[in-house]
């Protein structure tokens, strides 16, 4: 088998590759290139499942980032666990193959407890103080300590927050490069978030976002030139392009006035009570899983959305089989949104009453995935003093709420999770091989059978 690394190159599309990116421009001159059709949900988990399983959401069972857990009456974002994938991995494939193949999974979605031979992903620690502290989770354990050892702590509030930054990625790049050496793996992964953070703020703004192009062709550089020296086989890839959006849409916020939505008032703060909501919306970017405890409401829940501006498709049934998303896991409707426009969370109506988590990088308590985390309020001229004083007082050992973020969806620019309009703006996978990359527009399925063609080099 052919040492082979796959950099997961988040949001790379053909729109971005150019003068802010000469090093993977000119990986892509000396290669070959195809588009990748996006699964949808374009989006993280269902990307990433789809790429290393070749099977669609409605057998991999990973429809969103996050979906109800109907057992628990509960929305639960970004789990860990690799047995929520519910398909074959393609490392699985290969060792039955050959038991010498190896495979390393760096920072790639349901890291834990998989049957990947090595694997590293963020695990920060929560103290009983209410202090969240910065770590990774490795297998082998001891993988942990001679990476932190030797890198530093993990940069955790780099790698999401207002605090983003290169420094995750560099991070993963290094620790990717120190794992190779300790145990020279067969294939691989190697997730390179940084792009994800400014395109989502400011969208395809190439005045806010050259320097971020720079900063990852960078750490693409470095990598490649690494693995180039130990005669791999390289592809570059992306889970899904980045557009532009000027619409939030608040599903849930319309679905309260039409009395569909089961709220718990706790200390004066309102909680969505999904297991006690007869509707209620799971909002993931530019998709949205609508859950039914009244079944009787789908055509009225229907006919409602269908009236939203900014909707553009409404799935159930028969639509949600050909979408491919029919699985156990998926809403009783499927809420796409049009190109300029993507869903929210929000199910308050007064701000004065929004649950405490919602002015917080909260990832694991909203009931919905929320980009304004990365972002302060940009009118608010003490924040980062703020900020400062919040984090001293959490080191006196005081507790303390780090409620900094604003609660403005409009200041959000750029969005995914639907197919876009332009093929630009698909995701990309870039190969060093040419005789391995058949076509210039593949499926997502299709990763599964590249990634395996270039290990088995043939």
């Amino acid at each position: 088998m052919k040492k082979t690394v796959v950099l997961n190159v988040v949001g790379l599309t053909q729109r971005l590759i150019g003068e802010h990116t000469p090093f993977i421009k000119s990986f892509l001159e000396k290669g070959k290139a195809a588009n990748i059709t996006p699964v949808v949900p374009a989006v993280t988990c269902s990307a990433q499942s789809t790429y290393l399983t070749g099977k669609w959401p409605s057998e991999h069972g990973i429809v969103a980032n996050g979906w109800y857990f109907k057992e628990e009456h509960e929305v639960k974002f970004w789990r860990q666990s690799n047995t929520l994938v519910q398909s074959e991995k393609i490392w699985d494939k290969l060792k039955r193959m050959d038991p010498n193949f190896t495979c390393a999974n760096m920072f790639w979605w349901y890291n834990m407890y998989s049957t990947a031979d090595f694997s590293v992903t963020p695990r920060p620690n929560y103290l009983a103080d209410g202090r969240k502290i910065p770590d990774i989770y490795s297998y082998p354990p001891e993988l942990r300590d001679t990476l932190q050892n030797e890198l530093g702590k993990f940069p955790l509030f780099h790698f999401w927050g207002p605090k983003t930054s290169i420094r995750s990625t560099q991070w993963i790049a290094d620790s990717a490069i120190k794992t190779d050496t300790l145990y020279n793996p067969t294939l691989t992964l190697v997730y390179l978030p940084h792009l994800d953070y400014n395109i989502q703020r400011y969208g395809i703004n190439f005045n806010k976002i050259a320097k971020d192009l720079h900063e990852v062709d960078k750490e693409v550089k470095k990598l490649v030139t690494y693995y180039e020296n130990q005669d791999a086989n390289i592809i570059l890839l992306s889970e899904y392009g980045i557009t532009d959006v000027n619409n939030p849409i608040h599903l849930n916020r319309i679905f309260r006035s039409k009395g569909y939505l089961g709220i718990r008032l706790e200390r004066g703060l309102e909680l969505l009570d999904a297991g006690n909501s007869r509707a209620f919306a799971v909002a993931d970017h530019q998709i949205a899983h609508v859950y039914l405890n009244d079944k009787s409401l789908k055509e009225e829940v229907k006919k409602l959305l269908l009236a939203v501006n900014g909707v553009e498709k409404v799935l159930s049934d028969d639509e949600i089989i050909k979408a491919k998303l029919n699985h156990e896991r998926c809403g009783d409707i499927v809420v796409i949104a049009d190109k300029d426009s993507w869903f929210t969370y929000y199910f308050w109506f007064d701000d004065k009453k929004a649950p405490d988590y919602a002015r917080m990088v909260d990832i694991h308590k909203k009931p919905g995935y929320d980009p304004v985390e990365m972002l302060t309020d940009p009118k608010d001229m003490f924040v980062v003093p703020k900020i400062i004083w919040k984090l001293l007082k959490k080191k006196l050992g005081f507790r303390t709420l780090m409620n900094v973020i604003p609660l403005q969806a409009e200041l959000i620019k750029g969005s995914h999770g639907r197919i876009p309009e332009n093929m630009d703006d698909y995701p990309i996978l870039i190969s060093n091989h040419q005789k391995l990359l058949e076509k210039s527009t593949v499926d997502a399925i299709e990763v599964f059978s590249i990634i395996e063609r270039h290990v088995l080099g043939k």
